[in-house]
C-alpha cells in the first residue's frame, strides 16, 4: 500500500503544517510521496529527511532578522523572502538541512511552479534540494512580492497560484491512500480579487492574470472535492480546528508559536483514526 501526502502553502500559515509533521515522524507515520505547494513544500522537506522541530527552530530565531524576510528585503533586493539568507546560507551554514537523510528516506517528494507564459502548473520532483534550490524558491515566490524565478529558460512563481491544493496530481501518482494536510478550515472558501491588480502588475502575462482571475473559483471547487472524498473515506483530511490571526508575513513569534502548536494538537486529536484509515 503506498501513502501519498498533500500539504497546501500559505506562507506562515504552514507553521500549522509544520506541527502535523512533527507529530507524524513522533508517531511513526509511513509516507511513501508527498505533493507540496510554496511553504508546503518549504516546510515538508524536513518530513523525509526527519529533521523534527526544524521548521519551528529556525522561524523562532530568525522571524525578525531583517535578513530574513519582510519589508527590509523587498525593498533592498526586491524579494520579500531573501534569497541569498533564506535559501542559500540558512540551510547550508545556519541550520543545516540533511540532503543525506532526506535522498536515504525513498520518499518522493514533489513540488508545484506556475509557468507565467502559460498560467500552467508544472510538477517537479526533488531529488536534491540543495541543487534544486531554486525550484524551491518558485514554488514559494509569492505574487507581487517576489520576482519571478527563472528556471532552463522559463520563469515561475509560487505553485500555487496554479494549483493551491495539488490533489488531482496526488491521485495521478496512484496512492492507495492520501493525507491533505490543509492550512485554512474547512468552511473557508477565496473570494473574487479585481483584475486590475493583476493586470497591473502582469499585463505581460495574460495567461497568468487569467490564472490569478479565476484561482479562487478553482481553489474553491478544490475544497469541495476535498470534502466530498473526506466523507466517503477516499482521503483523510488534517485542518486547523480553529482560526488564528497569522499574516503570511508573520514577525509575532508568539503567533508562530501557537500555529504550530495547533498543527501539534490536531494531529495528535486525530491520530488514532488515521491510523485506523491507513491500516483500512
Amino acid at each position: 500500500m503506498k501513502v501519498g501526502l498533500v500539504l497546501e502553502g500559505g506562507a506562515m500559515r504552514g507553521m500549522f503544517t509544520a506541527g502535523v509533521l512533527d507529530v507524524f515522524l513522533d508517531e511513526q507515520i509511513h509516507i511513501d510521496g508527498i505533493v507540496s505547494v510554496s511553504a508546503g513544500a518549504l516546510f515538508g522537506v524536513n518530513l523525509p529527511s526527519k529533521q523534527r522541530g526544524r521548521v519551528l527552530r529556525y522561524n523562532k530565531k530568525y522571524l525578525n532578522d531583517k535578513r530574513y524576510m519582510g519589508w527590509h528585503s523587498l525593498f533592498t533586493t526586491g524579494n520579500i523572502v531573501n534569497k541569498e539568507f533564506a535559501f542559500y546560507q540558512l540551510p547550508v551554514e545556519l541550520d543545516v538541512f540533511d540532503q543525506e537523510a532526506f535522498a536515504r528516506s525513498g520518499i518522493d517528494l514533489y513540488t508545484v511552479l506556475t509557468n507565467v507564459e502559460s498560467g500552467e502548473a508544472e510538477y517537479v520532483k526533488i531529488h536534491d534540494a540543495f541543487e534544486q534550490m531554486e525550484t524551491l524558491r518558485a514554488t514559494s515566490a509569492m505574487p507581487f512580492v517576489s520576482k519571478m524565478v527563472e528556471i532552463n529558460g522559463k520563469k515561475y512563481l509560487d505553485g500555487g497560484i496554479a494549483d493551491s491544493i495539488p490533489l488531482r496530481f496526488c491521485q495521478q501518482l496512484g496512492y492507495d491512500k492520501i493525507i491533505v494536510v490543509l492550512t485554512r478550515p474547512l468552511d473557508y472558501r477565496k473570494t473574487p480579487t479585481n483584475p486590475l491588480l493583476f493586470n497591473a502588475f502582469y499585463r505581460r502575462y495574460p495567461k497568468l492574470v487569467e490564472r490569478l482571475t479565476n484561482r479562487y473559483a478553482d481553489y474553491n471547487r478544490t475544497v469541495e472535492d476535498i470534502i466530498r472524498l473526506n466523507e466517503q473515506g477516499k482521503i483523510f483530511v488534517i485542518r486547523p480546528s480553529i482560526t488564528l490571526p497569522i499574516r503570511r508575513i508573520e514577525k509575532d513569534v508568539h503567533k508562530i508559536q501557537a500555529m504550530y502548536d495547533l498543527g501539534v494538537s490536531d494531529a495528535q486529536y486525530v491520530m488514532k483514526d488515521l491510523k485506523a484509515y491507513l491500516a483500512g
